[in-house]
């Protein structure tokens, strides 16, 4: 008897973390070989920052496949880890299609990063005069 229901769609899953993470992996592996392409995420509320890692694995598993994952009703947690790493893109190609003409700024997505774009400031790095007055010795 198989631990994953047809129709479970990962929605079981309730944490990705290191403990789980092989399991995990194996679970969305064998989603993917039992020919589902939907994920849902939602009740993954513990994680760590193994699960991209995870997540992109099952990705790049169904692409071998010729199949296009798609992962949906990612808690808040999942989707701050997704944007701390970057892989936004990776892992959800279809929500980075902007409309023809429309401004990067214009995605909610982009919308926080949009201030950072460009040279910051060295006084904002702490490259600034902090680190040599640390060094008086006498």
């Amino acid at each position: 008897m198989s631990i994953i229901a047809a129709n479970d769609n990962l929605q079981s899953l309730s944490s990705l973390t290191v403990a789980n993470a092989t399991a995990a992996l194996e679970r969305g592996l064998a989603a993917i070989r039992a020919g589902q392409t939907t994920f849902d995420l939602r009740h993954v509320l513990m994680v760590d920052s193994v699960a991209v890692s995870v997540m992109l694995a099952w990705r790049k598993a169904a692409q071998d496949a010729g199949v296009e994952l798609e992962l949906k009703h990612l808690p808040p947690a999942l989707q701050s880890l997704t944007k701390l790493y970057g892989v936004c893109s990776l892992l959800f190609p279809t929500t980075e299609q902007l409309e023809p003409g429309a401004p990067l700024a214009d995605n909610p997505a982009h919308a926080e990063f949009a201030p950072v774009v460009g040279a910051p400031e060295p006084s904002k790095l702490g490259l600034g005069n902090a680190p040599a007055e640390s060094h008086h010795h006498h």
